[in-house]
């Protein structure tokens, strides 16, 4: 394995061959009213079981880079310049949720961030709130009468919202740091009844942690491995494409997947709602169509009888819905190929119109069989250096916000080895630094690029309201973080 992850570095990974930029016009569905309308019901009528899945395990320290870089420069002895982030920060202290007078009135510009980020008395004596060491979703996002919320919380009130089995029952599996599980845990209890009663729910809540055998080797600028002081290899987790192994064991029939740090504030979380219902809808669709069309397949051969219109049928569906174009394939393996093409997980991804945010764009892809499919791509996996690559990727039109609904049992009610539907040869390399060293890291496949490769994909539009990220700190500024309009 060692020597794979060696290989990666010295060879880098290959870029991916683009036939062309996923859009309304061929790759991106648009669902009228009419449309949504029905996969609201088809989903609302669902009976099975239900699982949000959220990636919780990050740290905020980006988040407060900025106040980080202001905290030295008060400390040097200088002053917040006018127009720096921080700056605006301490202008608008009293515009977060973790704000409260008591805590902060009277502090000085240092006294203010020290609290927020490190471990610096409130003006009441109160420690510091520490968020410079803690992941997002222990972060204070929202405001409320009578309440605040952090991240974590607002995802259990969506939970309670769009993903509630038909037993009632709400469950939630949150993939956190070691470190930070029992901050997590403690939130909840001190949480779960209140929104147990106001939501007429029951949570199931659970946590995993990033398998430590998915940490991948650093090495240094010449590909050799890094060494630490004491003389052994330094390790560092692969990246979010190793939680494929977290999702792997989560049951549900339906599995929603979402950043910690997308949230809204509930006065505008009905557009999140209803999206979230129509994009499981959609997947309802065309998992059961592709069920029937493999249970139709499967007689079909068991019979030996040819079914020219099925095998037709059936392309045309890979074409329209997951925009796979088939290669030329010998008659007589084609219906066990188009078992194949069929018989894999699906997801559903909500792409936003491309307006400025930062986030993975969707791709019609190449595959290594000849065939087409669907992809959400990073920039480091395209060829910046082609005129044609650089061409498709001006003439995007959205990107991913990490909206996914998926399905990752089988036909005949089986679970997916889901890493039979990995890339391997996707990935990213980086350059960080270790005690001052400079090094190279390595990523696995990220959980929605490569890792969800050979998934059946469908990619719908939805609206900028349902993207809500939370990058740094003043973001929390923004209107759909506030309690009112601005």
């Amino acid at each position: 394995m060692e020597d794979r992850f060696i290989e990666n570095y010295r060879k880098g990974f290959p870029f991916l061959k683009l036939v062309a930029a996923a859009t309304p016009e061929r790759g991106i569905a648009v669902m009228d009213e009419a449309a949504q309308r029905e996969a609201v019901e088809r989903y609302d009528a669902f009976r099975g079981k239900v699982v949000k899945f959220v990636p919780a395990s990050g740290a905020a320290s980006r988040m407060f880079k900025d106040l980080f870089e202001g905290r030295d420069a008060l400390a040097s002895g200088k002053a917040l310049e006018g127009g720096s982030k921080a700056r605006k920060f301490v202008d608008n202290i009293d515009r977060f949720a973790f704000y409260s007078r008591e805590d902060f009135a009277g502090l000085s510009d240092y006294q203010v961030i020290d609290h927020v980020i490190g471990q610096g008395l409130s003006a009441s004596g109160e420690p510091g709130l520490d968020y410079g060491n803690r992941p997002k979703g222990q972060v204070l996002f929202h405001r409320y009468d009578g309440e605040v919320r952090t991240a974590f919380e607002e995802h259990l009130v969506e939970g309670a919202l769009y993903a509630r089995s038909a037993d009632g029952v709400v469950h939630i599996h949150f993939t956190v740091s070691p470190a930070h599980q029992a901050g997590f845990e403690k939130i909840l209890g001190e949480t779960v009844a209140k929104y147990e009663e106001r939501f007429g729910c029951m949570y199931d809540i659970s946590f995993s942690v990033q398998d430590p055998s998915t940490d991948i080797i650093a090495v240094n600028e010449d590909n050799t491995p890094f060494l630490k002081e004491d003389g052994q290899p330094l390790y560092r987790p692969g990246g979010h494409g190793a939680l494929l192994r977290n999702l792997a064991a989560v049951d549900g029939d339906i599995i929603f997947l979402k950043n910690i740090d997308n949230v809204v504030h509930q006065r505008l979380l009905d557009d999140t709602v209803r999206w979230k219902k129509v994009l499981a809808g959609k997947l309802l669709e065309v998992r059961q169509k592709i069920w029937d069309y493999l249970n139709d397949l499967d007689v079909m051969m068991q019979e030996r009888k040819d079914n020219p219109a099925l095998l037709d049928e059936i392309r045309t569906f890979l074409e329209k819905e997951f925009c796979v174009v088939l290669p030329k394939v010998p008659a007589e393996i084609y219906p066990r190929y188009l078992h194949a093409k069929l018989n894999r997980p699906i997801r559903v991804c909500g792409m936003v119109k491309n307006e400025g945010e930062p986030g993975g764009g969707p791709y019609i892809v190449y595959d290594a069989d000849g065939s087409t499919s669907l992809q959400i791509l990073e920039g480091a996996q395209l060829d910046m250096n082609d005129q044609a690559t650089v061409a498709m990727l001006k003439g995007s039109t959205h990107f991913n916000p990490v909206d996914v609904v998926c399905s990752t049992t089988d036909y005949q009610g089986r679970k997916f080895d889901l890493q039979r539907f990995v890339d391997p040869e996707t990935g990213f390399i980086s350059s960080k630094s270790y005690e001052g060293r400079p090094l190279k890291a390595q990523e696995l496949p990220g959980l929605w690029n490569g890792s969800m490769s050979n998934w059946n994909t469908v990619f719908v539009e939805v609206p900028l309201i349902t993207f809500n990220p939370v990058k740094t700190v003043l973001d929390l500024l923004r209107s759909e973080h506030q309690p009112a309009a601005l």
